[in-house]
């Protein structure tokens, strides 16, 4: 796949999950800063007294890899990228210590 698609992919895949609030009161916000190849989706708003506000999924494309920072799905947004084409050398799981990701069968970075 062309990696100057790369963006556009990520930018769907998190499109795709922002129909996923939990509750009326909450909103699922995206932030796409695709001048530096910075995309995350947002979980944001109010549980009766509680605040809600935390980062539900965080992907960078650097040196042409997509890194996954933060991936609180359970479809895993590396599988998610997997079905759209992207190879697993250009996928890292950043979210693992830099150790452990040359036990996945993923790019270590």
């Amino acid at each position: 796949m062309d990696r100057l698609k790369y963006p556009e992919v990520v930018q769907k895949i998190l499109k795709n999950h922002v129909g996923n609030s939990l509750n009326s009161q909450t909103e699922v916000q995206l932030i796409f800063d695709p001048e530096r190849d910075r995309y995350q989706l947002l979980h944001i708003g109010w549980e009766d007294l509680k605040r809600v506000f935390g980062c539900i999924i965080y992907v960078e494309i650097k040196d042409g890899k997509i890194w996954i920072e933060r991936d609180g799905t359970e479809i895993g947004v590396a599988n998610e990228l997997l079905e759209a084409g992207i190879p697993k050398h250009d996928i890292v799981l950043a979210f693992h210590a830099p150790y452990k990701r040359q036990y996945t069968e993923f790019a270590v970075g």
